[in-house]
């Protein structure tokens, strides 16, 4: 435990001290150091920084870039364009549960992916009228 809490720099008075009572960027680091515990080789995360200083924010996306280079495959789910972006290989652009774009991230722009996910929104609306 000792060595996860330094590993994310989780900030907190004590190992025993509840999840609950750190601050947000704390609890997210947590639960993290709570996953990576049981040795995953595929990682989702859901929101991962929402809501979190741009410190956690930065140490969360050091560990995901760590967690790439050792092999673990980490599925990011964000609404943050830049987050996505500045993470993935791939990104995936989703409409109503369903798949309407996969993009390679080979200098993707905002602009791509929101002209992607705005195309399907459009094909969508085209088909309920």
């Amino acid at each position: 435990i000792q060595q996860s809490i330094q590993r994310l720099k989780i900030k907190t008075s004590s190992p025993e001290l509840a999840i609950g009572r750190l601050s947000g960027g704390n609890q997210q680091k947590a639960i993290l150091a709570r996953c990576l515990l049981l040795n995953p080789r595929i990682l989702i995360l859901d929101e991962p920084t929402r809501g979190i200083d741009i410190g956690a924010k930065y140490e969360i996306y050091k560990l995901i870039n760590q967690l790439v280079q050792q092999g673990i495959a980490v599925i990011v789910i964000s609404s943050e364009l830049p987050e996505v972006l500045g993470l993935s290989d791939r990104v995936l652009v989703m409409h109503e549960g369903k798949l309407k774009a996969n993009l390679i991230n080979q200098g993707l722009t905002q602009e791509q992916v929101m002209e992607a996910a705005l195309r399907s929104e459009r094909h969508v609306e085209e088909h309920v009228v």
